[in-house]
């Protein structure tokens, strides 16, 4: 395919479909306290430089590939439409093609709460059926702490909050996220977390 201009279009976010299951609610919550932090006439500006991108998929639905965060966090804030940027045109193919496509260019992560793969039948329909998982806050957070570096890796926080996972209980992260943090930026420095994206802990043991 020959590279061309960007499509920038407006979008309802509230026509939005995810490309994921879950995001990090305390997350979400960081970006909010952000956008009302910004100076209302810049808004506009921050709008127009932080497009979303999208698939246009199956009957011409647009489907967020990145800042399923922001997204969220803009509807909740009372926006109403966001400036989309095409990727790929995928319209033409039918729901399981589209989605076939969707996971082999590493544009859908089909995976629950629990970290468990499902069924893209499983993936909500709207930004605002999104779920919580708070150990993709975690990893969110571990990132903005210098726990690991920002990588291009389709999906790198959520390899992180996996890793996690695997390590702290989630009613721990729940309860008392300050502590958690401390455990993850231990964890993050552990040569166990080497094959992680972004890794910067010791090479020796």
């Amino acid at each position: 395919m020959a590279p061309r201009e960007p499509l920038l279009i407006s979008v309802p976010i509230a026509e939005l479909r995810p490309t994921q299951i879950t995001v990090g609610y305390r997350e979400v919550a960081e970006k909010r306290r952000r956008w009302r932090d910004h100076d209302p006439k810049k808004k506009a500006e921050f709008l127009g430089s932080h497009m979303i991108p999208v698939l246009l998929g199956p009957k011409k639905k647009h489907y967020v590939i990145d800042h399923h965060h922001l997204a969220r966090a803009l509807q909740e804030e009372g926006e109403k439409d966001v400036v989309v940027t095409i990727v790929a045109d995928l319209h033409k193919l039918d729901k399981d093609a589209f989605w076939t496509v969707a996971d082999h260019k590493a544009w859908v992560h089909p995976y629950d709460a629990a970290g468990v793969r499902v069924g893209f039948d499983d993936i909500p329909k709207a930004i605002a059926d999104l779920a919580d998982d708070p150990f993709r806050s975690l990893a969110g957070e571990l990132r903005r702490a210098g726990g690991f570096a920002k990588d291009t890796t389709p999906f790198s926080e959520f390899l992180w909050a996996d890793y996690l996972r695997r390590n702290l209980k989630r009613k721990a992260v729940e309860r008392d996220f300050t502590a958690a943090m401390e455990d993850a930026l231990r964890l993050a420095k552990a040569p166990d977390a080497g094959y992680l994206p972004g890794w910067c802990g010791p090479l020796d043991g």
